[in-house]
């Protein structure tokens, strides 16, 4: 089709998903991969019949990739996204945007100084549960709120940090971190954003069952910017690996989900039961569930990078800005450093 955007995927570790998504996309179309692991390279070319390239400056200047998609690992995002902005192409950001503000704001400018448009993965945004609880949470439906709480009881093995392409994980200069910002990132950006953004912080976090530089748990309080409280948890030492967990308390109910289904659904008024049962019925447990993600890094969902591709397809069709932008993804880095600004020095730390 004359109007689909053409899409180049650099990183195929996590990019693997990128390219199941972009060739299910409508409006789009997979040209070109990069990676230097001709291993991988060569199995996603053949997969989507599309071509390779081991050089990202050369994948740059292929007139045919409207798009890049960038997943290479977490500290080099905002280097690659910079490159892809001075090339004129428009971007995908896998998450975090990067590991430190600063960084997501050098992208920021490199994006508004070359006039394209970024989407930023945070696809938990978009299942409609969520949705529904932040509906819920906005209309005043849940009264004040209270509490906005995050468990992540995950698990990797020692393995998932070794070798050619695990090595990164886990140290502070390539990954950010550990299990809070490399697996937590989305289960921080979740109650942010289900909440209205994080005030303050005091974290503690350390390494407990792995072999690594930086954290596999972490703890911290929040202070939310309307007054509530909350926590977070995260680790990867959880064997085998449990569902995360978000809780969320207000004057009028409660409710408590796991992953992606709802556990409970609470408020008060002259249909509460009604309500809950029909919440339930749409959204509650399902029998046969699978092991997901909690217990393999790969076990992603291309559901919510395929909507959040089309967006940007949309996005840039309609000169418009996508639904989730580089501001938006910046947040969850910012509260993310305060925690382990307040792990190392036992103090509050402002989220700037």
């Amino acid at each position: 089709m004359a109007d689909e955007l053409g899409f180049g995927v650099v990183g195929l570790g996590m990019g693997k998903h990128h390219c199941r998504s972009v060739s299910e996309a409508k409006g789009a179309r997979l040209v070109a991969v990069c990676d230097t692991d001709e291993e991988r390279l060569n199995e996603m070319m053949e997969r989507y019949e599309c071509k390779g390239y081991t050089s990202y400056e050369e994948m740059l200047q292929d007139d045919e990739i409207d798009v890049v998609n960038v997943a290479v690992p977490s500290g080099m995002h905002a280097q690659f996204g910079i490159q892809a902005a001075d090339a004129k192409k428009h971007l995908i950001v896998e998450k975090p945007a990067d590991i430190t503000p600063e960084r997501v704001d050098q992208l920021i400018g490199a994006v508004r100084d070359n006039g394209v448009k970024v989407g930023c993965i945070f696809q938990a945004r978009l299942n409609p549960l969520n949705r529904k609880i932040k509906e819920s949470i906005d209309s005043g439906k849940l009264g004040k709120l209270i509490g906005v709480h995050g468990h992540l009881p995950w698990y990797r093995a020692q393995s998932y940090y070794q070798g050619d392409h695990g090595s990164w994980k886990g140290t502070w200069d390539m990954d950010g971190g550990g299990s809070l910002m490399n697996q937590g990132v989305h289960t921080v950006d979740l109650i942010q954003w289900l909440a209205g953004g994080v005030q303050s912080v005091m974290g503690m976090f350390g390494v407990f069952g792995h072999e690594i530089e930086a954290e596999d748990q972490t703890v911290a309080l929040f202070k939310f910017k309307n007054g509530a409280l909350g926590t977070i948890y995260t680790t990867t030492c959880c064997y085998p690996g449990m569902d995360q967990l978000i809780t969320i308390y207000g004057q009028n109910g409660s409710v408590m989900k796991d992953a992606s289904e709802l556990l409970s659904w609470k408020i008060q008024g002259e249909n509460e039961k009604e309500e809950e049962e029909e919440m339930l019925a749409q959204y509650g447990p399902k029998e046969n569930k699978e092991a997901g993600i909690s217990a393999d890094p790969m076990a992603v969902s291309s559901d919510g990078h395929t909507v959040i591709i089309e967006d940007l397809v949309e996005a840039i069709q309609e000169d418009r800005d996508p639904m989730i932008g580089l501001e938006s993804a910046r947040h969850a880095v910012e509260i993310i450093n305060a925690v382990f600004e307040s792990g190392r020095t036992g103090r509050e730390v402002e989220v700037k």
